[in-house]
């Protein structure tokens, strides 16, 4: 066993998120929805675009690479799976945790990932409001491709959002 083979370990883990459905589509209805990893790239896409200046870009974009990792352990927990925010919280922290150690910068990583979840600075923040915009823009791709009314996942977005370019992208 060579010294990499942890690590390598982990990385082929955590490229998992590619296979993982997104579970609100898939209780929605939609066909061959997107996965995990694919909206975890909208929402860096939407990042790039519309960070503003004042935020650092790439802690931006680092925290919406890492947002959603956990749940290539824990799944995609939507609120109509029955599980607690709390529950959901502390099995995401678990997983966060237990994925981030042993990687190079995995502290560092962590704290990327925090951010976001304690939505405790500007970047974080932001990246939340691109994962709702994201949201939303799937939902109309889906809504005009396959003919589904996904206005759940709308309302969802916009009540998040903040008056502003986000909230009217998203179609407010």
């Amino acid at each position: 066993m060579s010294d990499t083979d942890p690590l390598r370990a982990r990385l082929i883990a955590a490229l998992a998120l590619k296979e993982l459905p997104r579970a609100g589509w898939v209780r929605a209805g939609v066909a061959d929805p997107e996965s995990v990893a694919a909206h975890s790239w909208g929402v860096a896409w939407l990042v790039l675009v519309l960070c503003p200046p004042a935020l650092d870009r790439g802690r931006a974009l680092a925290i919406a690479v890492l947002h959603d990792l956990p749940e290539v352990r824990v799944g995609d927990i939507t609120p109509h799976d029955g599980v607690t925010r709390a529950a959901k919280a502390a099995a995401e922290d678990q997983a966060a945790t237990a994925l981030f150690a042993g990687l190079p910068g995995g502290a560092e990583l962590r704290e990327l990932w925090l951010e976001y979840e304690h939505g405790s600075t500007p970047e974080g923040r932001f990246v939340k409001a691109c994962d709702k915009l994201d949201m939303a823009l799937q939902a109309q791709r889906y809504e005009q491709a396959q003919a589904l009314a996904l206005s759940e996942f709308m309302t969802s977005a916009l009540s998040r959002l903040e008056p502003g370019l986000l909230r009217t992208l998203a179609g407010a």
